[in-house]
Order: structure tokens, then C-alpha cells, then sequence
């Protein structure tokens, strides 16, 4: 008996050994034992940054001078503001933030130069999308060393009398759709994504997988059913709850966050459907990929983080590098937070949301297609 029940080093290696054939055989679980840490430390260490640079910015111009054109220069070599393009008035400008085409949109009016040598102290104005208070707040933090620099440059010789005290002129900046820079107003709607992709991706994942351990997938083998039929009758359910979901984030945004509501609830409702329906995509997708339910949780987890992390949930998505952006526009989420803050912050209409829009059908019905050939394929 004491040979029996007492400590076995044989044994409790044995176990050790056991243990590790059976992660060797679970390519997915060695594969998430070895890729999150990579994703991870690659992510932070080069895709993250709180401090974004060669942000896009519009220029409205009425006064095509030397000064002006230094400002500008300024503006793009400190490398804050990045000049994409020349727009013809303030209505363009506002729709290209509005639209989200551009973050900054500067605008000279007529007259501004002969106002300086005036001594009449004209101003330019600034205009930032400021959903975002994280993506802005270092680029206008740069624009008062921006106007030194320029005074510095240009306003000597003759126009030296304008230098020394206050500046001749001014830069005056309206941040749109959150003027106060309340934090609340931009990630109360980002966390009805993030909240959706988890449960959504998470719960649907289980579904085919819990059948397929309980033994109950051969039911749905002998049913007269198509892949399109199964997965949709399993998704509606699901969209309800999404839709449930949704909804308290929204009650809790308007009446204890008090974000504001700027758009139709209408639009919101229907947003949230469509990012549902992409997210009940991938989840089913997950699910008839997985061979268990702990493979479906992991690969849950793993489509999870960089949806955190690429998405401008956390981290200003124009901060990003290049490949990083590239990563961030695969995943529905990117789309879902311009959309829903769009709509909530600048009450943006379809026009304006139809951008964020068409790239979500576009997944969904691919990934449809996706996940029934994959529960062909698992069928068989």
C-alpha cells in the first residue's frame, strides 16, 4: 500500500511526459503557447505609439503669400501634420473631417498677411477632429513652437517691429465632436465593440464545438439541412443577444457617461446588426475549425488581442506604422469604432458612414462563404 500511494518520481515523471506529448499533439495549443508572446512583443514594441506623427491635414488657403506659405512648410516639417491636400472652402473642410478623410483641416482667411504688416493682429484658425482627444493632443501641443519658428524666420529686416512680446498673430483651434477632450466620449463607444467581438466571437465559437464533444453532431448530419440553414438558425439567437448588449451600453452611455447622441439611434442599431453579423461570422468560422471547445476559446483569444490593441480602441490608429495600419483595416472593429463614433459624436449620416460601411458586408459575406465551406468540409 505504501508503495502505492506514496510519491513515485517514475510516476509523476511519467506524468510530466505524458503531459507533454499531449501539447505536442495539440498543434494549436503549441502554436498560441509560442505565438501570443511574438504578437505580443511585436505589437508593443512597434506598433504601439501614444505620440502620433504626420497626422493628415487639409489646408483652406485665401492668402497665397510668403508668410503663410512658411506657416504651412512649418506645420509639415515638424512632423506632427502631414498636408494631403488643398480644399476650396470651410464646407469641404468640415466635411473631410466629418468623413474622417483628415484629422486637422488649417484655414487662412483673406487678407491675413496684409492684416500682420498691419499691426492688426489677424488669426488663422485650426479645426481638429478631436473624437480622439490621444490622436490630437501632442500635434496641437507642437503648433505654439510652430508659430515662433515661423516668426523667427520670416518676420525680420523690416518686419522685425513685429517680433518680441506676444505673437502678431494668432493660431486659434476648435476641436470638433469633444471639444473638452472627455475621455469617456471616445471609449464608451469603442467598448460596445470591444464587447461584442468577445461575446459574440466567444459564444459562437462554443456552439458547433460543445455539439461536437456532446456527440450531438451526428443529429445535424442526418437532418436535410444545408450549411447556410444550420449556421444561420444558430446565429439568430446570438443576434439577439448582441443586439440586447448593445443596448445597455447605449443606456449607460447616454445616462451615466452622458455621451452625447448626434446621429439617428436608427443608424446605430443598424451598425451594431452589421458588426454582429461579422462577428457571428468569424465565431462560426472558429468553431468549425477547432477540434474542442478549449481550441475555440483559444482561438477566440487570439483573434481578440489585436482587435484591442490595431483597432484605434486603445491606441490612435493613425499612430500606427504602416503594416500595422494595413493589420488594423482587416479587422471589422476598425470600422465599427469610426463608425459608431461617427455617428454618435458627429452625427454623421450614411453618406458620410458608408466608408466604415461596405468593408464590413464585404467581410461578412466572404466569411460566410468561408464558414460553410469549412462545415462542409468538417461534415465530411
Amino acid at each position: 500500500m505504501k508503495g502505492h500511494w506514496g510519491f513515485s518520481p517514475a510516476r509523476w515523471w511519467g506524468m510530466v511526459l505524458k503531459e507533454f506529448r499531449q501539447l505536442r499533439r495539440d498543434r494549436l495549443t503549441f502554436a498560441m503557447i509560442v505565438g501570443i508572446p511574438i504578437m505580443q512583443m511585436t505589437l508593443f514594441g512597434y506598433a504601439i505609439n501614444t505620440n502620433p506623427k504626420h497626422l493628415e491635414t487639409a489646408v483652406i488657403s485665401a492668402d497665397d503669400t510668403d508668410v503663410t506659405r512658411s506657416f504651412i512648410a512649418a506645420m509639415q516639417n515638424s512632423s506632427y501634420f502631414n498636408i494631403v491636400e488643398q480644399l476650396p472652402n470651410e464646407a469641404a473642410g468640415r466635411d473631410a473631417l466629418a468623413r474622417g478623410q483628415v484629422l486637422f483641416v488649417i484655414n487662412i482667411p483673406a487678407g491675413f498677411t496684409r492684416q500682420l504688416l498691419r499691426h492688426e493682429r489677424p488669426a488663422l484658425l485650426i479645426e481638429a477632429d478631436a473624437t480622439d482627444p490621444t490622436a490630437t493632443g501632442s500635434a496641437l501641443a507642437a503648433v505654439n513652437g510652430i508659430v515662433q519658428s515661423v516668426i523667427q524666420k520670416e518676420l525680420n529686416g523690416p518686419l522685425a517691429v513685429l517680433q518680441g512680446g506676444a505673437a502678431p498673430f494668432d493660431v486659434r483651434i476648435h476641436q470638433l465632436y469633444n471639444p473638452d477632450n472627455i475621455t469617456q466620449y471616445n471609449v464608451v463607444p469603442g467598448l460596445m465593440g470591444m464587447i461584442l467581438t468577445l461575446t459574440m466571437v466567444m459564444m459562437t465559437g462554443l456552439a458547433i464545438t460543445r455539439e461536437r464533444e456532446r456527440g450531438t453532431m451526428e443529429n445535424l448530419l442526418a437532418m436535410p439541412a444545408t450549411p447556410i440553414e444550420v449556421m444561420t438558425g444558430k446565429l439568430i439567437p446570438y443576434i439577439g443577444i448582441g443586439l440586447i448588449q448593445a443596448s445597455i451600453i447605449l443606456l449607460a452611455a447616454r445616462y451615466v457617461f452622458h455621451v452625447p447622441f448626434f446621429g439617428n439611434i436608427g443608424a446605430v442599431y443598424l451598425s451594431a446588426l452589421l458588426f454582429i453579423a461579422a462577428n457571428l461570422t468569424i465565431g462560426i468560422t472558429f468553431s468549425s475549425l477547432a477540434q474542442n471547445q478549449l481550441q475555440a476559446v483559444q482561438l477566440a483569444i487570439f483573434y481578440f488581442l489585436p482587435n484591442i490593441l490595431l483597432s484605434g480602441f486603445m491606441f490612435p490608429f493613425k499612430g500606427m506604422p504602416g503594416w500595422a495600419q494595413a493589420i488594423g483595416n482587416l479587422l471589422p472593429l476598425t470600422y465599427f469604432n469610426r463608425l459608431i463614433r461617427g455617428i454618435l459624436l458627429k452625427g454623421n449620416g450614411w453618406a458620410d458612414s458608408w466608408q466604415s460601411v461596405w468593408p464590413m458586408v464585404v467581410f461578412t459575406l466572404a466569411l460566410m462563404v468561408v464558414a460553410a465551406a469549412t462545415y462542409r468540409r468538417t461534415l465530411d
